[in-house]
């Protein structure tokens, strides 16, 4: 099987399935999915605080456990893409592919234009890619990567508001309220942040289902067992 090396398009068979995915990815994913879940929850009830239930606040913790869960699920989403960053190095090619976009490459565009017309339904059928199709590839780095780098840097210093200037978190991440500004500045942007990585979360999930139906190849099986199973022949 012919592969096209920057784009990733399959150009001729035989078909065979391909190991694209490792472990640690596929890990990464749930976990980072089941963390953003979490976060998106209680990031909007720490914006938008939930009415009063009555009694003393001791007698309920409601929004101590909120907070709790936030900070637990950002501590892990953050451990989790250090990670990934890890295995960007130590894994496969197709490990690395959310962490760049090759501007530099005629082909890459090419196939981008390509894509974008299937995309919005002006071609009956896409390419087969191995790894990720230049639109996802694109929208992966744009949307995820910077997005959760954002809030990740954010969120730790919000987090270390909580200890206060002269200790350790504030010396690593006072940085961004000197950046910004202010706190009150650090807070809105890592909300809005929030809502540009729901947007991407319900433009992943469409598109991850659309493909697993009408393209070529699979697309949610290769995220639980790692291997990219084709269809059909590739296009001409």
């Amino acid at each position: 099987m012919r592969v096209e090396p920057v784009s990733g398009r399959v150009i001729s068979g035989p078909l065979e399935d391909v190991y694209v995915y490792e472990a640690p990815v596929r890990l990464w994913h749930w976990v980072t999915m089941l963390c953003i879940i979490a976060l998106g929850v209680t990031g909007y009830f720490i914006g938008s605080p939930p009415p009063a239930i009555g009694g003393e606040a001791y007698d309920h913790f409601l929004f101590g456990w909120i907070r709790m869960v936030h900070e637990s699920a950002g501590v892990i989403l953050v451990v989790a893409f250090l990670v990934r960053i890890y295995w960007a190095v130590m894994g496969n090619h197709h490990a690395r592919s959310i962490f760049y976009v090759p501007l530099w490459s005629g082909e890459w565009w090419k196939a981008l234009k390509d894509q974008g017309l299937y995309s919005l339904f002006l071609k009956r059928e896409s390419q087969l890619w191995v790894g990720h199709d230049p639109i996802a590839q694109a929208s992966m780095f744009f949307m995820f990567t910077l997005g959760a780098l954002f809030l990740c840097v954010t969120g730790l210093a919000l987090f270390a508001e909580q200890w206060g200037w002269g200790t350790y978190w504030m010396m690593w991440f006072g940085w961004v309220f000197v950046l910004f500004g202010d706190p009150q500045m650090v807070r809105t942007l890592h909300h809005l942040a929030m809502w540009y990585m729901v947007l991407f979360a319900f433009i992943h999930i469409y598109m991850v289902f659309r493909e697993d139906i009408m393209s070529g190849g699979s697309v949610i099986g290769t995220m639980v067992n790692g291997i990219r199973m084709f269809k059909r022949e590739p296009r001409a």
